[in-house]
């Protein structure tokens, strides 16, 4: 959820800023996803046919989930080392 507070938006960027695999990675926004902490939609398939890749799944943290994150963030300090802050 930090990554996704920080706008990292799909699967395979937060992987690569947060070093987990993806064997951790979609399982976590799967539980995020059904408990309604993280919202997702496919991007549109003529955005991934021009850019010549599959269709990216894109995460959004709900309001709920902001909630939980700085909760998470009070209670663990650390955690907000983990991720770094998105670049422009």
């Amino acid at each position: 959820m930090k990554a996704l507070s920080l706008g990292y938006r799909f699967g395979f960027e937060i992987m690569e800023v947060t070093g987990l695999p993806s064997g951790t990675v979609y399982p976590a926004l799967r539980r995020l996803e059904r408990d309604a902490l993280v919202q997702s939609d496919w991007e549109p398939e003529a955005e991934a046919t021009e850019n010549a890749r599959p269709a990216r799944r894109y995460y959004e943290i709900t309001k709920t989930g902001k909630v939980a994150a700085l909760a998470a963030t009070e209670r663990y300090p650390l955690l907000a080392r983990l991720v770094p802050e998105k670049r422009a």
